[in-house]
């Protein structure tokens, strides 16, 4: 997939003619892949190109001055899952305060303007310009090309929302969350050294290095599972301080992966997160730790194998 990144100052250099998705997408949940589809469907009668148009960095950062704002995902797994469910250029807007300051019909002339466009689909709430003055109305009235407008999409607790699926993930309800994204939650990092308590318990783990632009789950064990070589492998995962072993304030990741003794020390590893088992605990002994692990398993196999 072809990534571009569109500057006010600069123009780019896409000449092909293009039906184009735009808002943030964080989670590229079950809402923003009916946007997906559309944009997909009107260019394919259009004979366009199926694109996808963010912002970088979110524009709450900019807009609200938020740092360290937390996703549901990084934005490089964003171009790679766009990708994924077809589309084939990304653009990603520098999004600064002179961009976030354009009236509406700025926005329209001098960002969308830069692309041959023929075809736009937003959300139901998309808001862009000047204090959000913007809209679907906005764009379909000013627009020379057809404007579509996804109403949202609701399971029945109610809308599907970025929002809705961040909480989620922070109360550890992975079951929801891979629901509301029509997907199994996923998180990726490198495997680092820990702290090697795992081969002494006889249940080595892989430390991963997470990103800290994450929201992460809650505090506990979880079950999942890794791919290895295309090949699904069960795992418990634990985030949480090791206040059994050797407290550690920064949270640790480590998963253990049922039948396997590899070594997958300095390899990028990609977890998937399928539901949440216990709390972390403090265990007075080294035995009863063990003897909770070996429950652990069996109810990692239990449920999911």
């Amino acid at each position: 997939m072809e990534k571009h990144f569109l500057h006010m100052t600069n123009g780019t250099k896409i000449e092909e003619n293009l039906v184009a998705c735009i808002g943030y997408f964080d989670g590229l949940h079950r809402g923003h892949q009916a946007l997906v589809q559309k944009t997909l469907e009107v260019a394919k009668q259009m004979k366009a190109v199926p694109t996808m148009i963010s912002f970088e960095p979110d524009p709450r950062v900019v807009i609200k001055g938020i740092s360290n704002f937390k996703h549901i995902m990084t934005m490089s797994d964003r171009f790679s899952l766009a990708e994924k469910l077809g589309i084939e250029k990304f653009v990603l807007l520098d999004f600064t305060k002179e961009m976030a300051a354009l009236k509406p019909q700025a926005f329209i002339d001098q960002i969308l303007g830069q692309l041959h466009l023929k075809g736009l689909v937003c959300g139901f709430d998309f808001h862009f310009g000047q204090y959000g003055q913007g809209d679907y109305h906005f764009l379909q009235k000013q627009c020379d090309y057809p404007v579509f407008r996804i109403d949202k999409v609701e399971d029945q607790q109610g809308k599907i929302s970025s929002t809705r699926i961040g909480k989620a993930i922070q109360k550890g309800r992975m079951e929801e969350v891979n629901h509301l994204l029509g997907r199994e939650y996923s998180s990726e990092g490198r495997v680092i050294h820990g702290l090697h308590n795992g081969h002494s318990l006889h249940f080595p783990t892989a430390n991963i290095d997470y990103s800290e632009e994450l929201i992460l789950p809650k505090v506990g064990v979880y079950g999942g599972y890794v791919l290895l070589d295309g090949i699904k492998k069960l795992c418990m995962i634990n985030l949480g301080h090791n206040p059994s072993v050797q407290y550690q304030k920064r949270l640790s990741l480590e998963v253990h992966i049922l039948d396997y003794k590899g070594d997958l020390y300095d390899q990028t590893v990609r977890i998937y997160w399928l539901g949440f088992l216990r709390d972390e605990i403090h265990f007075s002994s080294k035995e009863e730790l063990i003897q909770q692990l070996k429950k652990d398993q069996t109810e990692v196999i239990k449920r999911w194998k």
